[in-house]
């Protein structure tokens, strides 16, 4: 068949509800959240198989019981996917193997997962002959690990030699350059969500992230390092750094994380087929030994590190350039660094510890 004539047999998908693959999970409860607190209804597809979701979906169906729907679903059974995406309105794919460390481990569940489950998601909505958006959980690890870019170090942190870099952070105009397994699977998933657009007229984006943090989220030294830290300060435990501290990261609050996902959605037909960088930019960069700095004021004690060598496919400096999807959405991050991660510390000392931040300073005094 054409495609030409592929096209002519897609049709609008107006209605159903909207479907949040990998929808337990960290970002993607805080963005059914968001939805359902807007009257939409929600379906979460989720295998239920990362530490802590099951609390997620416990969360959700406790708020709003009438309108969320659990699949306990895998990305990788294609027929399970079909049946429950052929009637959705929208489909953010957020489920994902997550880690570089796993993917390196296990690099053909990483692919499995990743590109193979994100297939199965587009091939689901094609095979429904319904135009149903796709937003896609993108990286900004389709990068790699920018060895080009000359760096300098002051303050306990590095920065790019180039004035543009460090004023603006890296664009969409940057070739990927995939790295790692864990790379290679979501630059694969992520050319192929670009590529439906081109080539079936489905109105598919994909956001590359940078460190999304906030409530919700299970923080592990491998993924979510952000809720890690302050969990490690919180029990007064020490932190291990891997690499020296110096490297630089654009740290995005999941609220305007969320906000990003629904201005993509909102304009899909004027966006479709674009890659659009999702991160703090330059105002919300913070180095690792930075960060540990902040932790340790908010909590009136100082946090102990540790340290150890660095890890495969570690990036020493990323920062989202942003503008683009500022200017296609009118979108802009909102929640300063500082400000967000003293409200993580609020989330964790109260949902995870069971006091409040006022009591752990007491106790560190």
């Amino acid at each position: 068949m054409s495609t030409s004539s592929v096209h002519n047999l897609l049709t609008l998908a107006p209605t159903g509800p909207v479907v949040i693959t990998g929808g337990c999970g960290f970002i993607g409860t805080n963005l059914a959240e968001s939805l359902l607190r807007d009257g939409e209804e929600v379906v979460i597809i989720d295998n239920l198989s990362r530490d802590g979701v099951r609390q997620n979906l416990d969360w959700l169906q406790k708020a709003y019981p009438d309108r969320v729907h659990s699949r306990i679903v895998d990305v990788r059974n294609f027929d399970a996917v079909e049946a429950v995406l052929r009637d959705a309105k929208a489909i953010f794919h957020l489920a994902a193997q997550t880690a570089v460390t796993t993917s390196l481990m296990e690099p053909v569940d990483d692919f499995e997962i990743n590109a193979r489950g994100t297939l199965n998601v587009l091939e689901a909505v094609r095979r429904s002959g319904r135009r149903i958006p796709v937003i896609f959980a993108s990286t900004n690890k389709v990068y790699g690990g920018l060895e080009d870019v000359e760096l300098a170090q002051s303050d306990a942190r590095r920065h790019p030699v180039d004035a543009a870099l460090g004023a603006y952070g890296v664009s969409e105009t940057r070739s990927i350059d995939l790295c790692t397994p864990y790379g290679c699977s979501k630059g694969v998933a992520d050319q192929y969500v670009l590529d439906y657009a081109r080539h079936f007229d489905l109105p598919t984006a994909v956001l590359r992230m940078s460190c999304i943090y906030g409530p919700r989220q299970f923080g592990t030294e491998d993924q979510g390092w952000v809720a890690h830290f302050l969990l490690r300060a919180l029990a007064r435990q020490p932190v291990r750094i891997y690499g020296d501290g110096t490297q630089v990261r654009d740290i995005l609050h999941v609220d305007d994380a969320v906000a990003a996902y629904r201005a993509v959605l909102s304009r899909i037909e004027q966006l479709k087929g674009q890659a659009f960088n999702l991160g703090g930019g330059p105002r919300n960069a913070v180095s690792i030994r930075g960060l540990l700095f902040e932790i340790g004021l908010i909590l009136g004690s100082e946090t102990e590190a540790s340290y150890g060598d660095w890890r495969q496919g570690d990036q020493l400096f990323f920062v989202a350039d942003t503008r683009k999807l500022q200017m296609a959405t009118g979108w802009k991050a909102q929640i300063g660094w500082r400000d967000g991660v003293r409200r993580l510390a609020e989330w964790l000392a109260a949902n995870r510890l069971g006091g409040t931040l006022r009591e752990e300073r007491r106790a560190s005094a």
